[in-house]
């Protein structure tokens, strides 16, 4: 961490504490910032700037109340147990963006991509860079109000998921929901790297 040697902890950070950096993307207007806000506990950091009509052309969204955008991340962090602390770095979600969520994932463990039914297709640019950026990911649907329902056999079809990564639903305005799509994440993480034994 900067600004701390290896012998010193950072205020804040017990020394048997785990700190987990965790990249959180998704197409514009996925539910990202909702997403850290809901869970952050701290004050959460945002860079939301309105939408103007200049960018129109370039922020294309069928979203009518969709009147911001975060042009360069959100960051939010969270004790998700006793001895763990993830830190929630939210990426923007358009394609002009793609070289800050690039240098975002740097240091990441792993990825949450949200999704939107009402427009899967743009999800695909997010999953494939993901991919290339060799990180480990799990797959949460945000359940918008209104928005399709389609299985998740069918989901994993049109996403080209494999058997292995994690698809789980949560409402990015529920802690507890998107709580637990986190920790479904951190689950897969841990099966991949296994703690070292003692």
């Amino acid at each position: 961490m900067p600004g701390y040697t290896d012998s010193e902890t950072p205020p804040g950070l017990r020394g048997d504490e785990r700190t987990v950096k965790v990249l959180l993307c998704g197409h514009l207007g996925a539910g990202k910032t909702t997403f850290v806000t809901t869970l952050s506990q701290i004050a959460p950091v945002s860079t939301e700037e309105v939408m103007t009509r200049a960018g129109a052309d370039i922020d294309r969204t069928a979203l009518p109340d969709k009147t911001t955008t975060t042009v360069a991340m959100d960051f939010g962090r969270l004790r998700l147990t006793e001895d763990l602390l993830l830190y929630l770095f939210g990426a923007p979600g358009q394609e002009r963006f793609f070289p800050i969520l690039q240098d975002l994932a740097v240091g990441a463990l792993g990825a949450l991509v949200l999704a939107d039914t009402r427009r899967l297709a743009d999800t695909y640019p997010i999953l494939q860079l993901v991919e290339d950026l060799n990180l480990t990911y799990a797959v949460a649907v945000n359940t918008f109000d209104g928005a399709p329902d389609p299985t998740d056999q069918r989901l994993r079809e049109v996403m080209d998921l494999t058997d292995g990564t994690p698809l789980v639903r949560c409402d990015a305005r529920d802690r507890s929901s998107s709580r637990d799509a986190l920790i479904a994440l951190v689950r897969h993480l841990l099966t991949l790297t296994p703690e070292p034994a003692r």
